[in-house]
């Protein structure tokens, strides 16, 4: 068994649209003395990394339409950000309890489309990178650059889950790591042959690093350490399941 190391990037300035986000991380890991080693794995809040993109929507420039302006009204929300919602978008999949279930264009099927007031300044609405896969792989690279060192990087947002209560950080883009691990083929302790058992190994380093990095102490980074792992540029989008197998939609 491989000891796992998640190390908390602190002392991160705040982040503004256009700022090199790889720069601002490697020079606050210098600043703590920490090195990044060949086949780190670092992992990234999506909220900061929409920023440094540019997706933050001041919400006294968006105007609701109808469609809006009718479900927020049904579900007690603000229309604006209703109007949001639905721009991200590809199809309402529910709606009920205060929440907007949508699938995104990334296929992401969650909450408000990724919609997020959270840590962006009051009168602001935070939208998910347009493609985390390419934020992804543009991170590693320019890290890669600057450390000379090859490792991975994860983008992640905290997503619900139908039939639990609470939620847990996945991945919702990555670069350097395939992101599932197959066991197929392969014999459990007691000489079962495994079948289908993949783990979706980006998810389980988000959920990882989330116990390091935390929801308010304003840490939106952290590298992990120890983590066996492919290297592959499959991303995150390999892992939506196709409509045709897709049991619930």
């Amino acid at each position: 068994m491989k000891q796992i190391e998640v190390i908390p990037v602190s002392g991160l300035p705040e982040v503004n649209e256009g700022d090199d986000l790889a720069r601002l991380i490697f020079d606050s890991l210098g600043r703590s003395r920490i090195t990044i080693n060949d086949d780190d794995i670092l992992v990234i809040k999506q909220k900061i990394v929409s920023k440094s993109e540019g997706r933050l929507v001041k919400l006294a420039d968006v105007t609701p339409g109808r469609r809006a302006s009718a479900l927020a009204k049904k579900h007690g929300k603000d229309p604006k950000l209703v109007e949001l919602v639905l721009r991200e978008a590809v199809r309402v999949v529910r709606a009920g309890h205060g929440v907007i279930i949508t699938e995104t264009r990334h296929g992401f099927v969650c909450a408000n489309s990724g919609v997020d007031q959270s840590n962006v300044g009051r009168g602001f609405a935070a939208l998910l990178p347009l493609d985390p896969d390419k934020s992804s792989r543009r991170l590693r690279h320019r890290l890669e650059e600057l450390s000379s060192k090859k490792l991975a990087v994860i983008v992640t947002d905290s997503f619900g889950r139908p039939w639990r209560r609470g939620q847990t950080d996945v991945a919702i883009g990555c670069s350097g790591i395939n992101p599932l691990v197959s066991y197929a083929g392969k014999k459990d302790a007691f000489g079962y042959e495994l079948r289908v058992t993949e783990p979706a190994i980006v998810d389980e380093i988000a959920g990882a690093a989330e116990l390091s990095i935390g929801k308010l102490a304003k840490i939106p980074a952290a590298l992990v350490r120890g983590v066996g792992f492919v290297p592959g540029e499959l991303g995150v989008k390999s892992l939506i399941m196709p409509r045709d197998r897709d049991l619930f939609r």
